[in-house]
């Protein structure tokens, strides 16, 4: 079986094995543009030969993931996570301070890592600055922030060993980030295990519960009673609505509506986008089948927040589109996650769904938590002269299926 051809999770496991013996393996997010990828190894069982290994074949910054108690712990000063993706939160870097020389040969980075993810050791082991840069992780790992730092104490948890991880990032003989096929190409070389950070994270999503009903009341609504539940994402404290009507635990794939919370379009009616019209046609839909989920998912502007939502609408009244308007912002076009909709869903018992969306994207997040898609609906609405630029970029630059524009 080739690299290309194992499914997620068998990628994953074959990766976690490998780590768990302290070998290298190479970890790439394709979907991350200009995110590139690196190689990963326990920290615990670094050695000079995986230092060389990974300064040679690697080429870049030489980093070491820790939780943020292991970092204050050693007397370094925890940073804030960074927004974006392409930077880790780095502390200043470290050496050992007895058992190496100039520092910055491998046998001396492969020490100063050994120390730094020891039990015993105290902020006096080490001195700064160094040849080896700390990243702190968030709490949560990949699903709460896609980073080198987290996916490398993700794999550590998993692996069941001390939650730490050397990670090198890789460059290509240009000196740019590595593609995804030049990277599987060098685990092919030299025998790697390679898996993509949408591999770890599915493979969480599969095996871990993150939501937890807080409770439930019934809701009458213009599209009949609805009986609404409450839940929490113990990952970031964020809190969400389930609407569901009729019995969703019987075989038959249920229609699913995965809604990102939008007030302007929701609440006020804004003809800026087509959100407000959705929600109504999906509840509507799901009145006339008898039985369906609405997920509400508290993720206001694509995930930035309703305030820059708003600094991004000004900007569009000044020629950006939207996407052009959230980059400005210092986001990501794109910031939402559906796997806080896929949990509830399996909380819910809905393990096949008939899901309405324009977006592919759904349709992804909740294949790789577990749900079985049977069949995706449109859920298009006619464009109007003040949303068909809109409709139009969501066309050309984020993939949406809509026909009529």
């Amino acid at each position: 079986m080739t690299l290309e051809t194992q499914t997620n999770i068998e990628r994953v496991v074959a990766a976690l094995n490998a780590f768990r013996r302290g070998h290298p393996v190479i970890l790439a997010d394709p979907a991350a543009q200009g995110h590139g990828g690196v190689i990963l190894a326990s920290a615990e069982r670094t050695s000079d030969d995986t230092v060389n290994f990974m300064v040679t074949y690697g080429r870049g910054l030489l980093g070491l993931a820790m939780t943020p108690e292991r970092i204050e712990r050693l007397g370094l000063q925890v940073p804030l996570p960074a927004e974006d993706l392409s930077r880790e939160a780095y502390t200043v870097s470290i050496e050992a301070r007895d058992g190496v020389s100039t520092g910055i040969s491998a046998s001396d980075r492969a020490r100063t890592i050994q120390v730094a993810c020891a039990v015993w050791t105290k902020p006096e082991d080490l001195v700064t600055p160094g040849h080896v840069f700390p990243a702190a992780a968030v709490k949560g790992g990949v699903l709460r922030r896609r980073g080198w730092a987290e996916a490398g104490l993700d794999m550590a948890r998993l692996a069941g060993i001390e939650p730490a991880a050397a990670f090198c990032h890789i460059l290509d003989e240009r000196g740019e980030l590595a593609s995804t096929g030049a990277m599987v190409d060098l685990a092919t070389q030299h025998g790697l295990e390679w898996l993509t950070m949408d591999d770890l994270v599915a493979h969480r999503l599969q095996r871990e519960s993150f939501v937890r009903q807080l409770t439930q009341s019934t809701l009458p609504t213009r599209a009949g009673e609805f009986l609404v539940r409450a839940f929490e994402n113990t990952l970031d404290g964020g809190q969400h609505l389930a609407l569901s009507l009729g019995d969703i635990r019987t075989p038959e794939p249920v229609m699913v509506r995965i809604h990102s919370e939008c007030l302007t379009g929701d609440v006020f009616g804004s003809r800026r986008c087509d959100c407000g019209p959705q929600l109504v046609e999906a509840m509507n839909r799901i009145r006339e089948e008898g039985r369906g989920v609405i997920v509400y998912l508290r993720q206001e502007g694509r995930g930035i927040g309703l305030t820059d939502k708003l600094r991004a609408y000004a900007l569009q009244d000044q020629g950006r589109d939207t996407v052009e308007a959230n980059l400005e912002l210092g986001h990501p076009a794109e910031a939402r996650s559906y796997a806080a909709g896929a949990q509830m869903l399996l909380a819910l018992g809905v393990r096949k769904v008939r899901l309405m969306t324009n977006n592919p994207a759904k349709v992804d997040g909740l294949t790789n938590a577990g749900i079985e898609v049977v069949g995706r609906e449109p859920i298009e609405i006619a464009p109007t002269k003040d949303n068909e630029a809109y409709l139009a970029t969501k066309k050309a630059k984020m993939g949406h299926l809509l026909d009529q524009v």
